[in-house]
């Protein structure tokens, strides 16, 4: 039974599974918008708002620990301190929507949007 397993483990390793989410991270900061399956997306967006929470305050522990979450990519960073960050600075989470879209034809994954709210 899986009492208390929240984490969704999308057949995967530990490590993959960071890989993979790390990864979702950095396209979905660099892009604003990804289309996804709903299952990603919903585990996807945790990581998302609070990595934008410490964005809204630029410090360097702030910048250190959000360096470190996305496999040192500085430009991403960047993009999150002085992009994203301020233009949520008056605002209390809820930072990502996700649409669902309909079932991929292929092999009939639940599909998503997952996107910036404006």
């Amino acid at each position: 039974m899986r009492h208390h397993n929240s984490v969704r483990k999308f057949g995967r390793t530990k490590n993959a599974r960071t890989a993979l989410m790390r990864g979702l991270v950095i396209s979905f900061v660099t892009h604003g918008r990804i289309t996804t399956t709903d299952a990603k997306a919903k585990e996807l967006r945790p990581m998302v708002e609070k990595i934008i929470t410490r964005s809204k305050v630029d410090t360097l522990q702030n910048r250190r620990l959000v360096l470190s979450a996305l496999y040192n990519n500085e430009l991403v960073t960047k993009k999150l301190f002085e992009e994203i960050g301020p233009a949520f600075a008056n605002r209390n989470g809820g930072y990502t929507r996700i649409y669902k879209l309909p079932r991929r034809t292929s092999d009939g994954s639940l599909m998503a949007i997952i996107e910036l709210v404006a």
